[in-house]
């Protein structure tokens, strides 16, 4: 993946991982073989819970961009920084994968 993502680019979570809100934290757990891998157990801040939530269906990097415009008082430059971020994380975690024809539905 380049260094930055395109504002065009379309991402969806990885199918084969489940996650949970406790309390104010948003836990998500990779499936393997069937079994949660509980050494690879990732949390969430707020933020990145409602991005979660977002991606449970397929979402461009513009319009999660335009969604934390809306929500936060951020400049559009900083949030696109920061989606990027969070992106590359989940991306290299495994945990999303570009939207398109071949979306695989298990790691």
């Amino acid at each position: 993946m380049s260094t930055t993502t395109s504002q065009q680019e379309v991402f969806v979570r990885n199918r084969s991982v489940v996650s949970r809100k406790i309390e104010e934290e948003t836990l998500v757990v990779p499936i393997r073989g069937g079994v949660g891998d509980l050494d690879s157990i990732y949390s969430f801040n707020s933020l990145g819970a409602e991005l979660w939530e977002l991606l449970e269906k397929e979402m461009s990097v513009e319009d999660m961009t335009r969604w934390v415009v809306d929500q936060y008082e951020v400049t559009f430059e900083r949030a696109q920084t920061d989606i990027d971020e969070f992106l590359k994380e989940l991306l290299a975690m495994g945990l999303v994968f570009p939207a398109g024809p071949h979306v695989p539905s298990h790691a």
